[in-house]
């Protein structure tokens, strides 16, 4: 996987993710911040390369080039990762083909305390520079598993006693009175169709952001961001009010 800029590539150092080359210009090595860089990446025994603006201009995808790139492996994950840490709150992204959604979604994810990420169906690879830049580094420490039918995970998520919550547009329960404690799956539909209707008659939830209208639907992101949030407050929310009926 390509990571493009020294955020990246400075969070890849720190979750100790195997980097095969980094490339740097000349003109970058003048930064302190850089420099360190630099001498982490070589205390793990990357080969640094110098390039010349030209060449970084080749190989970094942005529209401004980063100051260095590097090469890495992408991490070994499958489902089974997902459900080691706690109780599970998994997000299943089903068909998001978008790699700047994907990004962002693995990157509130991580924010809300999701425990894992499934980028299934045709979903855009979690991995790529653009969905690795969305996630700001997200991706490189929250469990993902890609390259899985959506069946699959909705199996690995029951096998580990997960209740399935599948997203819809309308005539859902609306998120603030369903219950979001527990080990759960979210699943999240793709740009414009959505949840596959198969998909949504296999959840035991199914679940409804209200809206105003005429808005009629939300950014994928958008709307794990706010489940996931609700999802963490409900049991602090209920923690709360049992200490306060035992304190009266």
């Amino acid at each position: 996987m390509l990571l493009d800029g020294a955020h990246l590539v400075g969070d890849a150092v720190t979750a100790g993710i195997t980097m095969q080359i980094a490339a740097v210009t000349s003109a970058s090595m003048e930064t302190g911040d850089l420099q360190t860089l630099i001498a982490a990446l070589g205390e793990q025994g990357v080969e640094v390369t110098l390039v010349s603006a030209s060449v970084m201009d080749a190989i970094s995808p942005v529209r401004s080039p980063s100051a260095i790139v590097a090469l890495a492996e992408r991490p070994a994950m499958g489902t089974a990762q997902l459900f080691g840490r706690g109780v599970p709150l998994i997000v299943v992204a089903v068909d998001v083909q978008d790699p700047g959604n994907v990004g962002a979604i693995v990157r509130v994810a991580e924010a809300a305390g999701a425990t894992g990420i499934v980028a299934a169906g045709v979903s855009a690879n979690p991995f790529s520079w653009k969905a690795l830049r969305g996630s700001m580094g997200s991706a490189l420490r929250l469990p993902i598993a890609a390259g899985v039918t959506a069946d699959e995970a909705l199996d690995a998520a029951r096998s580990h006693g997960c209740r399935i919550v599948a997203t819809v547009p309308r005539d859902g329960r609306p998120i603030f009175d369903a219950d979001l404690t527990g080990p759960l799956a979210i699943l999240i539909g793709g740009e414009g169709q959505g949840l596959p209707r198969p998909l949504v008659d296999l959840a035991d939830e199914r679940v409804t952001i209200p809206m105003q209208a005429p808005v009629e639907s939300l950014n994928a992101a958008v709307t794990a961001a706010l489940i996931l949030y609700e999802a963490r407050r409900q049991p602090v929310a209920a923690t709360t009010r049992k200490h306060q009926k035992q304190e009266r």
